[in-house]
């Protein structure tokens, strides 16, 4: 007859197997650092519990009941499975830490703030990036990067999963022709020509910058500065809200134009579950209203 109330304890089952394997009291008390006695004591309390006797003592040492020997391959793999079980939980608490890379305009708050509730105790943290920052998911600088495409990774090293998509809008000064339109076409744009941007090329952004004779521009508040001053237009997704902080911008819808997507992309193979989790967290993004 088994203690009342109470369950099996995986100690009394390590010191078993250990009796076990020594075939002697002394040697596995030894081994456990334990006095003979109360190794002894914690046996017979495994054996009240099981209703048995698992082991015998004989003049050479100790030997295994024909009970004792249907238990011990369980207790084996009880401890075994035991083991893997904390070394699982080990390995998810250190690994549950991810840094998430995000660029220019995005807002990503309702994904982080998501994460951290469904995961209170792992390390969250994020991280703003610039057009210079193209190397920040390589060089494990971030673990996963929400960011608008196209992006300068290679598709054969990422993984990339959409989240959403935004309508583009036209960028003009006012007193630019098209600044009163309630829209304008895509085909109406395609006669601009487009003027080197470094942004672009970095694709960090799904914005450009139309015109001609127009140096690269690193900067977009000289990128704003140069569409402000009548030297060009400008096609940003219409999440981008920083242009309408100038009074001297107007934007325009456009229609026909292809959509920005807004995707989460995470190194291809990393097994850091966290990004999983993340990509769960961030269905909470949507597309700002137009």
């Amino acid at each position: 007859m088994n203690d009342l109330g109470q369950d099996l304890e995986l100690r009394l089952v390590r010191y078993f197997t250990v009796v076990a394997a020594h075939r002697h009291f002394g040697r596995a008390a030894a081994d456990l650092h334990v006095a003979q006695p109360a190794l002894s004591r914690q046996i017979q309390r495994l054996e009240k519990y099981l209703g048995t006797r698992l082991l015998d003592r004989t003049p050479q040492g100790t030997r295994l009941t024909p009970a004792g020997q249907i238990f011990l391959p369980q207790a084996q793999a009880l401890l075994q499975a035991a083991r893997q079980a904390e070394l699982a939980v080990r390995e998810q608490a250190r690994t549950e830490r991810i840094t998430i890379g995000y660029v220019e305009d995005l807002v990503i708050t309702a994904a982080v703030r998501e994460l951290r509730h469904r995961h209170p105790d792992a390390e969250i943290a994020t991280r703003h990036l610039s057009c210079r920052d193209v190397g920040a998911l390589s060089d494990k600088r971030v673990d996963a990067l929400i960011a608008r495409t196209p992006l300068p990774l290679a598709a054969d090293n990422v993984s990339t999963t959409p989240l959403y998509e935004e309508p583009r809008m036209l960028v003009v000064p006012r007193g630019h022709p098209w600044a009163d339109r309630a829209s304008v076409t895509a085909e109406e744009l395609a006669g601009e020509e487009a003027a080197p941007c470094a942004f672009e090329t970095a694709g960090w952004t799904s914005y450009r910058i139309l015109g001609a004779g127009v140096p690269p521009i690193e900067s977009y508040e000289d990128k704003l500065e140069l569409v402000a001053s009548g030297r060009a237009i400008a096609v940003l997704p219409v999440g981008d809200r920083r242009s309408s902080l100038r009074p001297d911008l107007v934007t325009v819808p456009i229609e026909g134009a292809p959509p920005s997507q807004v995707v989460l992309v995470s190194r291809k193979g990393d097994p850091n579950p966290m990004i999983r989790y993340l990509l769960l967290a961030a269905t909470v993004l949507a597309a700002p209203s137009s």
